[in-house]
């Protein structure tokens, strides 16, 4: 048993066995979710399953297949000026063009606000603990060993496209599920979820590319957690409450885009090789030999 146990640990990382793990993990969460989702508690509690999956994937890799452990992922708390930022950026995102819709006319109060409606206030604190699944395994852990075998705009890059690719689940099956609803033709189907397709991966890899610089700056995956929980979250309640205006979804593409490519171009992403180097130096067996692709 020990022998078997040092082999696994002397097992160079692969990253195509690594998303083979995570993702048959975790998309069947999606899956079910966008098939027999039928109401918000249900539909947040299978995407919270699968986020967490990306977790459990992770620990499953780093600790028994590749055993190089956890090093380098960002176990601290960040500064508070970290948190003021994201919570900001959040706001940003969402209460700005919510703001914008309201004043337009273009979004209106719904006119009986009763208690029962404000529960998904909560949201953002719900979906903290999933946050930190997926930031463990995207940021904390693929990322700096993506770093030990490529440049840092490349790695940065295959990461956010990676990310992206984790979402298509629910990217296309939910616009596929509505069109079916709706009784839209096969064909036409077809050519909406390529639309989405390839209308989301540029906006998606430029998100990724900003989650990978806030967790660059205070290395920390409570910050980087705290950033996604307050994204998913003031969307969903936002969205629960009184539903997202016709501005949200560009507003937030735009905003994201830009702040992405600015980021990929001009960011300071001196640190990122320091946190893959102490990845590295817990088994430094498991970086001997070039990265396995898809």
């Amino acid at each position: 048993m020990k022998e078997q146990n040092e082999t696994a640990r002397r097992r160079s990382f692969s990253l195509g066995l690594y998303l083979l793990i995570v993702f048959g993990l975790s998309w069947p969460f999606q899956i079910v979710s966008v098939i027999w989702g039928r109401n918000l508690l249900l539909i947040i509690a299978l995407n919270a399953s699968a986020m967490m999956m990306v977790t459990v994937g992770t620990y499953i890799c780093g600790r028994y297949i590749f055993g190089d452990g956890f090093k380098g992922a960002g176990w601290n708390w960040g500064k508070p000026r970290h948190y003021l930022a994201v919570l900001g950026l959040a706001a940003f995102l969402w209460l700005v063009p919510e703001g914008i819709d309201l004043l337009a006319g273009t979004l209106k109060l719904p006119a009986h606000l009763s208690l029962v409606r404000f529960w998904p206030v909560l949201l953002p604190f719900i979906t903290l603990i999933p946050g930190f699944g997926e930031e463990f395994g995207w940021r904390g852990y693929m990322l700096p060993r993506l770093l030990q075998r490529m440049s840092t705009r490349r790695a940065i890059l295959l990461h956010s496209f990676i990310w992206w690719s984790w979402h298509l689940p629910l990217t296309v099956g939910n616009t596929v599920m509505g069109a079916i609803a709706k009784a839209v033709p096969g064909p036409t189907i077809i050519i909406t979820a390529v639309s989405v397709i390839l209308l989301s991966v540029i906006p998606v890899v430029c998100h990724g590319i900003l989650f990978a610089y806030i967790w660059n700056r205070a290395h920390s995956l409570a910050v980087s957690s705290v950033y996604h929980a307050a994204f998913d979250g003031m969307r969903d309640a936002l969205g629960a409450i009184i539903g997202l205006g016709p501005t949200a979804g560009i507003w937030a593409n735009i905003v994201l885009l830009v702040l992405g490519l600015i980021l990929l171009w001009k960011g300071d992403w001196r640190n990122l090789h320091t946190w893959s180097q102490e990845a590295a130096s817990e088994n430094p067996a498991s970086y001997a030999h070039t990265v396995d692709t898809l």
